[in-house]
């Protein structure tokens, strides 16, 4: 029967690792094995491999045929060249200690190799890291800037909105003010002709009424007297004045008709 070195899967979906077996080619791949050497990770980068290397040397030796995943993995582990190595010994082309300096060159050189690589992921980890950093950032700057802006904008929105409401509260008690102010002064220009007095007596007028007195304002002072009724006030005065004088003179020439008594002579006395 043909033995071979293959891979026999395990894990989950999406998350499956291998195991290295020496299997019967006849048997499904995730059934029976003849033994397990290793085990095989694909997931790490680089890849996970442990390998019982002398078992997987003397299979190979003994005729076991590995799958095409087996042979990268034997060749990337050293597994290859050292059964080259040892074949050149068995023919008599070099000696065991020249396969010996030329494999520990090999692992060396191999070694080298899979450290720069390690060193050269770590490296570019840290470079995308830090560009992932700077992307960031840019980004965060980018948003407090525009949040700044908007929180900007919103403030003076508000203030806007503040001063147009003090405004629209202002404007109605203008108004209120304004025509407070004309229905005074009406009543102002409108009192004096209504108060204006008829006659010169000292008496007031009777005829006024309770609700002309209620709607005259109490603190108002007097108004100057227009120029109609200061020009009839003294027409009034002068004709009094000169009903005065008539009187008076009438009164003197009364007294000078009358006929003074005449005294009586002292005959009449006796």
């Amino acid at each position: 029967m043909a033995v071979k070195i293959r891979l026999a899967r395990k894990g989950r979906k999406k998350l499956a690792y291998y195991h290295i077996v020496v299997a019967d080619s006849r048997s499904p791949r995730d059934g029976r094995y003849i033994e397990k050497i290793g085990k095989y990770n694909p997931l790490t980068n680089p890849a996970t491999i442990e390998l019982d290397f002398d078992k997987a040397l003397g299979w190979l030796q003994n005729g076991a045929i590995p799958s095409d995943t087996c042979r990268a993995i034997l060749s990337y582990k050293g597994v290859l060249i050292k059964k080259h190595l040892l074949e050149g010994v068995r023919k008599g082309a070099f000696d065991e200690a020249e396969a010996d300096k030329r494999f520990e060159e090999w692992m060396k050189n191999n070694q080298e190799k899979i450290d720069a690589k390690k060193s050269g992921l770590e490296k570019s980890r840290d470079d995308k890291m830090v560009e992932m950093l700077a992307a960031e950032k840019k980004i965060n700057e980018a948003r407090s800037v525009k949040l700044a802006k908007k929180q900007a904008e919103m403030a003076a929105k508000a203030e806007a909105a503040e001063k147009q409401e003090a405004g629209d509260k202002e404007e109605p008690q203008e108004d209120v003010t304004t025509s407070e102010t004309t229905e005074v002064v009406s009543d102002t220009i409108e009192t004096p002709a209504e108060k204006e007095p008829e006659t010169t007596d000292d008496t007031p007028d009777e005829s006024v009424t309770e609700s002309e007195a209620v709607d005259a304002p109490v603190d108002s002072e007097p108004e100057e007297k227009t120029a109609d009724a200061e020009i009839q006030d003294e027409a009034i005065a002068a004709d009094a004045a000169s009903e005065t004088e008539s009187e008076s003179k009438m009164a003197e020439d009364k007294e000078q008709s009358e006929p003074e008594p005449e005294e009586k002579s002292e005959e009449d006395k006796n």
